[in-house]
Formats: structure tokens, C-alpha cells, sequence
């Protein structure tokens, strides 16, 4: 049965009522509107967790609630900076505040291959529009989730990784070869002029 316009209410978050992101909303106000923050260049004090979480699908919510403004996804999307012991904080000139992160920051959503072989490059579109080719300074890496599925990951910008949707894993295997390392066997895919390790050739 279709809702009731009472009961189908946006449940959206508005910044211009809700304290804590009218706050970093109004931190940002002065910054360019196009691509991340330099957020490894600031310094603020750091004023607890506040309650915002992506989770593993890539989907924002804050208070319980997902955050359906696309433009509001993006602007959190540019301030994320990793610390080095692992957490993940949204920063601003003036403040940073922990969040919570089910898996990775981003999710990689769409891929483009050109070439073969040593001349392949892989770019990817994250889910909030950051575009990124794989390469030394953006690596893929691989892991085993429970039950043994693999999970690539992408790194985006200062530690900060996107998971690879399960499509285009399929995709990415589908472009693994064996190479001798280090005297083992690893399967693995040529990108960006590197050679991204997936797992032991256990067949070799």
C-alpha cells in the first residue's frame, strides 16, 4: 500500500536546521567548490564523534537517517582525512569530528580500461565523482572477505581507499595473469606501469 504523504515524509537531514552540519557546513562556506580540501594542511582541535556513518554500500547517514542531498554527500566527501591511527574524521579549518565507516570511505562504481599488458591503465569513478587511475600512487590492493570473496580496494587520495563494486571485481580478475615474485607465484594485474598483487598462484 503507497504511503500517505504524512507518513512519506523526507527524512533527509537539513543543514540549515540541524546544528552540527550548519557548523561544518558554515566552516566550509569560503573553500573552492571543485575537488578535495587540503585538509593535511590544517591542524584543528578535534571535538569528538559526531553521529555520521557511511556505510559499506557507500550510502551517508546521519542520526539514523540517509543523507539524500548528493551536493551535502560531496562537500563531507571532500573534508575526509584518514589519521594515523586508522580513523577516519571529517576536518575543517576550524574543527575535525570522527565518524563512523562500515568499510571503506568510497566505493568504486564505474571502470575504464585501455590497452593490455604493460600499456594497460585502469581509471575509476568513485561514487562521489572522484576520478582516479590506477597507478604507483594509486594502487589496488586485495582481500578476502568471510566465506573467501574477494575485495579489491582503490586508494583515492591519503589513505583514504574506495571499495570496488562486485562487478567490477569480476572485471578485474577476468585481467589476471601469474607472475614470479620475489621467487612465488602471484596472480595479479598490470595497471599504470605496476603490478597489482591479487593473491598466491596457488595452481602454479
Amino acid at each position: 500500500m503507497a504511503a500517505s504523504p504524512d507518513t512519506a515524509r523526507d527524512t533527509t537531514p537539513d543543514p540549515a536546521s540541524d546544528p552540527t552540519l550548519a557548523r561544518l557546513g558554515a566552516a566550509l562556506a569560503g573553500l573552492p567548490q571543485r575537488g578535495p580540501a587540503p585538509v593535511h594542511l590544517w591542524n584543528p582541535p578535534y571535538c569528538g564523534p559526531i553521529d555520521i556513518r557511511i556505510a559499506a554500500d557507500g550510502t551517508w547517514f546521519h542520526n539514523g537517517s540517509p543523507i539524500r542531498r548528493e551536493k551535502m554527500v560531496r562537500l563531507f566527501a571532500s573534508i575526509l582525512r584518514a589519521e594515523p591511527d586508522g580513523a577516519i574524521r571529517l576536518v575543517t579549518p576550524v574543527e575535525s569530528v570522527g565518524i563512523t565507516v562500515e568499510d571503506a570511505p568510497f566505493c568504486a562504481v564505474e571502470m575504464a580500461v585501455d590497452g593490455t599488458g604493460g600499456d594497460r591503465r585502469i581509471s575509476f569513478r568513485t561514487n562521489v565523482d572522484d576520478l582516479v587511475a590506477v597507478g604507483p600512487d594509486h594502487p589496488l590492493r586485495f582481500e578476502q572477505a568471510e566465506g573467501g570473496a574477494l575485495k579489491p580496494y582503490l586508494l583515492v587520495r591519503g589513505d583514504l581507499w574506495a571499495l570496488v563494486s562486485r562487478a567490477l571485481t569480476y572485471d578485474l580478475v577476468e585481467m589476471a595473469e601469474s607472475r614470479v615474485l620475489d621467487g612465488r607465484p602471484w596472480l595479479g594485474l598490470e595497471a599504470g606501469g605496476a603490478f597489482h598483487r591479487i593473491a598466491p598462484d596457488e595452481a602454479a
